[in-house]
């Protein structure tokens, strides 16, 4: 068996929280979900996922900050969702 070793780490509470939660919902604790990511970060040779700054032209930028308003509207109660695409498809004619 492996010599075990230990570190530890500084992160957002809000992100461990959620992380806490996601992971234990998928049966595994944050020490298990860490050690699964440095394992596969050792396979990959790097990060198992991309990593790379966003360079979103304006049109999209200004895409992206209308569905962001759009989603706190639907939040607050000021909007409300389409129940279907149909619905939403619908809205797009009139």
């Amino acid at each position: 068996m492996a010599m075990m070793s230990s570190f530890s780490i500084r992160m957002d509470s809000d992100i461990k929280k959620q992380s806490e939660s996601l992971y234990n919902a998928l049966g595994l604790n944050l020490t298990t979900a860490i050690n699964v990511f440095l394992r596969k970060s050792i396979q990959a040779g790097g990060f198992p996922f991309d990593v790379r700054l966003d360079n979103f032209n304006n049109e999209t930028v200004r895409a992206i900050k209308e569905a962001d308003f759009i989603t706190d509207e639907i939040k607050s109660g000021r909007r409300k969702p389409f129940a279907s695409w149909e619905e939403a498809k619908k809205s797009l004619t009139q």
